[in-house]
This record gives structure tokens, sequence and C-alpha cells, in this order.
């Protein structure tokens, strides 16, 4: 996350750290994802390509620093991932995957599922002006990951100047969001791909975006560019 700070341990209950085998022997954060369930997690697709070998992967959930695995820590094996049929690896299309774990985790307080949206509330959420990112990504665009979970509100920015002649061009579909900030300063950034985008509504967070790509991190007319959930309900 660029613009970001520390979140507060267990803030975010649903981030999960994807990780994958490095030489056989240790494994790496490599995206973010976010628990649906409790034997679901959502994350995007472009994080599994050339990796959808379930056995190379395992979920860590409950987590805030990524060397140190608290008390309410849980790591799970994958049993499988189930990648969007038209997700398409050059243009971000349907960026998204679902890893089911092998064995269900313990809810806690520290481990929670994120709610979707009922439909009725999804254009004020979309809309929303209270929304979140968060994630062990970057935290400049040629830096390092963060060892500690990273978390930065975001705006909404509206397609019509996202997609302009000044920013992505007519890159957007109506199947993404684009959220961080017009001006720049605050994004998600490798790394933390796949993690949710969040926005507080009445009384609790609903999951409207996955994070999927941008043109550098944190630039400005470049904000980041979200899988919009809202168009994927029947799918997930």
């Amino acid at each position: 996350i660029v613009g970001g700070h520390e979140a507060p341990e267990g803030a975010w209950p649903w981030v999960v750290s994807l990780q994958a085998l490095r030489g056989g022997v240790r494994f790496i954060h490599l995206c973010g994802g976010v628990l649906l369930s409790r034997r679901a997690v959502l994350t995007a697709g472009h994080c599994v390509e050339g990796r959808r070998n379930p056995c190379f992967w395992r979920a860590v959930l409950g987590l805030h620093n990524l060397h140190r695995h608290g008390r309410h820590t849980a790591k799970r094996r994958i049993r499988r991932i189930l990648v969007h049929s038209d997700f398409r690896s050059e243009t971000f299309e349907n960026d998204l995957a679902v890893f089911e774990l092998r064995s269900a985790v313990q809810l806690n307080l520290h481990i929670q599922p994120i709610c979707l949206p009922p439909a009725a509330l999804i254009p004020h959420v979309e809309n929303g002006s209270d929304c979140y990112v968060s994630g062990w990504g970057r935290t400049t665009e040629k830096g390092t990951i963060s060892a500690v979970l990273q978390e930065a509100r975001v705006e909404m920015v509206p397609p019509s100047l996202c997609n302009s002649s000044q920013g992505y061009a007519g890159l957007m579909d109506d199947k993404v969001l684009c959220a961080g900030a017009w001006a720049g300063g605050t994004d998600t950034c490798q790394g933390d791909s796949g993690g949710p985008l969040v926005c507080y509504h009445p009384d609790k967070y609903y999951l409207i975006g996955i994070a999927s790509f941008g043109i550098g991190c944190g630039r400005p007319r470049y904000p980041g560019i979200y899988v919009r959930l809202s168009q994927y309900r029947t799918w997930i």
C-alpha cells in the first residue's frame, strides 16, 4: 500500500496473505485475498498465472506481521483453485480466482468473513465516501513489501474521470472500479493484488472490489483499478 499506515491489529479480519512455495522450502507472500466463508478466499486471477497448482500455495489468516504468526493466526493449505474461465491475462479482464481451503477456519476476532452488499445497497456502497484498502504490498512503486499490514483510505474516482483521455483513456469497462486519489499518492501496489476494497455503509464494511492492476503505484491520474464485484455476484 502506497500512502498508507500500519493497520491496528485485527482491524481487517477478512484480509488473507496468499503465499507460494519458493524453492520448495519456504513460503513467501505474493498476493492478498479476502475471506468469503470459512473455506473460501477470493483473490485476483492474475495472482495464480503460471502457478495454478494448489500444492504450491497456502493461505495465512488472522495475520498482522508476515514474519510473526500470533496466537490468532491460522494457516491453511489449498484444496483447489478456481480461476474465472474468462480471465484474460493480457487485459486483466475478469481478474478473479477463488481458493478453496483444505479445511474450514475457526472464526475469531481476528478471522472473520467479509459481507457482500445486498443488491439494493450496491449503488450507495460503490459511490461510498468511506472506503479502504489494505495489504502487505510495496509501500513505494519500486520499493519492498511491508512486513506489517498497511491500510489506506481511498476515494472512489468516477469512471468518467478515471477513463478519460487524461487517465486510463478507455482501458476501463463497466466491470471495474477506480479508487485511490486522482492527484496520486494513495494506492495499492505489487503484493496487494487480490486484496479487498471495502466501504463502510450505515454500520458495517462491505466488499466492493478486488485489487487488480494500475499504471505504476500512486501516480497522479492513474488510480488503482479494482474488479467490480457487483458484476460477478452469480459467479461468486
